[in-house]
């Protein structure tokens, strides 16, 4: 145990010290200017600041405070400028006046939303004049060249010259790679005060793994972040998913792809996290059953993995979580030949799935079902989380030719296309990913395939037995009627609520999550029968689901859905892909009246406070905080960046 304090230790300060400026970068190359005003205002030498003593000598008032700290966006101008003097903070004050335009400035609209810089919209991944055709050129000719742009962000110097910048702490020659009349320079220097500082503390805690397979891992994100080598990082994922059922559990990196609109370069994250033992031994059961279950999916074998190889599934206790946004389970690594030939690891974030606001309202559902939702919403999350991370993510085939000539399908005897019986015509080249194939749709498509997987698989009562609900369990416990019923309430309940990230004005999408869930609603409403109904009364919905159907219209309505999505994504069809879940996703301007009522139902976002670890004389202790904005504050004014 001693070790594994230490380990736990020494992996945090590695994920907070990008997390204080590569993770708010890729949003805005303001926003971490915003951050920093926002440190210092609270921030007095090591400790937080009087927060009382500063509301008064801004005078201000207590809600004006409060929509401060909150960073809610009613805070009248000249009151966050008055905080900001209050501070007395010279730094504060000169960045304050930097970003006060930014912070306040709601035109033109597309500002607002994240995309290519050339369209009108933020991103941090770009210069402000890069476009999708740049990106699309800069892939292709990476690609080709076996490059991964993961790690890196993108400018255009020049007409014909592009530069990637790949993160690093040792700076390196740069590579050139002229093509088509144009020049792409890589360098390898960029966050190098960063990623020394996360190399720095890996490297101290290789002493304490608990057995070499950890060794090997942490030397190989050293590695690769010292280098910026991606195979190096692919490296430590294969050691990760075979360090099966570790006490202490991390992983770190660029890995998640939802925040670049070309969906090939992905934001920083860091997690470490304890073993939950107990609830732990319910996934390792369904992981065990996992080749039986992933038989019953909509799709013939050709269209599966040719083995399962059986993940390490554990449910965690979450110690600290450096994201822009902290997920429910996690299903990594994302690297498809990774994936398909060696494995990956399942985790359900059991702290995160039960964390819930004491004030917090549930919205859109009926009386009648109030009472049932509120016992067994989070049971029936658990299960959705489960099978959606494992049977979901862990599911489905592509078909590759990793070289020329090298196939993981037999080329001469394509399997037919069981919606047009026609052969399957495409396949992943020499060099294409998922992600480089279907681009910037890539991540929200594949969410909303395990998500059809959970629909899919949470009315099977062999496997709702796993997590203890059956026709016999008390309602406390929740039976297996109830929990389908509340899944596939909680899925539309989810599909309405998304309708707060969708932007009518570009007719974009948010959040990738939340799109995939508005095309599962979109699939249950298109069942017909009467299955889904969305009822509005004045600035309300309510959501209507016939529980009697779920088995006889709704999962065959998912079912064929889910197919389309899986054999599409096989076959590297982006263009019936694209245009299916585009036009799923789509929100017609008859439906406009729901985002209105949605936007006048939604809650506060959910604030994780998070604690901090300290080392005192040998002995790692435990620093945790009051959940309250105050709570929040300390634990960021705290930290050590």
């Amino acid at each position: 145990m001693p070790a594994e304090r230490f380990l736990a230790d020494k992996n945090p300060p590695g994920s907070y010290l990008l997390l204080d400026y590569v993770c708010v970068l890729i949003v805005s190359f303001s926003v971490p200017d915003l951050f920093e005003l926002l440190l210092k205002v609270f921030k007095v030498g090591n400790s937080i600041r009087d927060l009382e003593q500063l509301k008064a000598d801004a005078g201000v008032i207590e809600e004006d405070f409060t929509y401060f700290m909150e960073m809610i966006p009613r805070l009248p101008v000249g009151e966050f400028g008055k905080i900001v003097a209050a501070s007395k903070s010279s730094k504060a004050i000169l960045l304050y006046a930097k970003v006060q335009d930014v912070i306040y400035s709601d035109t033109p609209e597309a500002l607002l939303l994240l995309g290519f810089p050339k369209d009108g919209h933020v991103s941090g991944y770009y210069s402000e004049n890069i476009a999708k055709e740049d990106t699309d050129f800069v892939q292709k000719v990476l690609d080709s060249n076996k490059i991964s742009v993961l790690n890196s962000r993108l400018y255009k110097p020049s007409p014909n010259t592009y530069t990637v910048l790949v993160a690093s702490a040792i700076p390196q020659p740069p590579k050139t790679i002229t093509q088509d009349g144009k020049t792409i320079i890589i360098t390898f220097e960029d966050f190098a005060a960063e990623m020394k500082k996360v190399a720095d503390n890996l490297a101290k805690a290789i002493p304490y793994a608990a057995n070499v397979t950890q060794e090997k891992m942490l030397q190989c994100y050293v590695e690769s972040f010292e280098t910026g080598s991606i195979d190096k990082h692919d490296d430590s994922q294969r050691y990760w998913i075979k360090d099966i059922g570790p006490a202490v559990e991390s992983n770190i990196g660029f890995i998640e792809t939802y925040q670049d609109p070309s969906g090939s370069r992905a934001a920083w994250e860091g997690f470490v996290a304890m073993v939950n033992r107990e609830q732990t031994r319910k996934f390792d059961n369904m992981v065990q059953n996992a080749p039986k279950f992933i038989t019953k999916l909509p799709w013939s074998a050709e269209f599966e993995k040719d083995k399962f190889n059986k993940p390490d599934f554990t449910s965690l206790e979450v110690l600290t979580f450096a994201t822009g946004g902290i997920p429910a389970g996690i299903n990594i690594p994302n690297n498809d030949a990774i994936r398909n030939h060696e494995g990956f690891k399942n985790v359900s974030l059991g702290n995160i799935l039960s964390a819930k606001a004491p004030s917090e309202k549930i919205t859109f559902v009926r009386k009648e079902d109030l009472a049932l939702y509120e016992k067994l919403s989070g049971k029936a999350f658990e299960v959705q989380v489960g099978i959606h991370e494992l049977l979901g993510h862990g599911s489905g085939k592509l078909f590759m030719e990793s070289e020329p000539g090298k196939f993981n399908f037999d080329k001469d005897n394509m399997p037919k296309d069981p919606f047009t019986n026609e052969l399957i015509k495409n396949w992943y080249k020499p060099g294409e990913t998922w992600t480089s194939v279907f681009k910037s749709i890539a991540p929200s498509y594949e969410e909303c395939r395990a998500e059809c997987v959970a629909m899919y698989l949470c009315v099977d009562k062999e496997l709702l037995a796993i997590f203890g609900h059956t026709d016999d369990s008390s309602d406390e416990e929740g039976k297996a009627e109830d929990i389908m019923y509340i899944s596939w309430l909680q899925m539309a309940r989810a599909g309405v609520a998304s309708l707060q990230f969708y932007d009518p004005v570009s007719k974009k999408w948010g959040q990738a999550h939340m799109q995939a869930r508005y095309g599962i609603m979109q699939c249950f409403l298109r069942a017909g029968q009467d299955f889904l109904k969305i009822e509005q009364i004045d600035d309300d919905l309510i959501i209507h689901l016939d529980r009697s159907k779920i088995l006889s219209v709704g999962v065959p309505a998912v079912g064929e859905f889910l197919a389309k999505l899986q054999i599409y994504k096989c076959s590297a069809d982006v263009v019936k892909g694209a245009e299916m879940y585009n036009e799923i996703t789509s929100v017609p301007d008859s439906l406009l009246k729901w985002r209105d009522a949605v936007l006048k139902q939604r809650q506060p976002r959910k604030l994780f406070v998070q604690p901090n670890l300290s080392l005192k004389d040998g002995k790692v202790e435990l620093i945790e905080y009051e959940t309250t904005c105050a709570g929040l504050i300390k634990s960021w004014v705290e930290r050590d960046f």
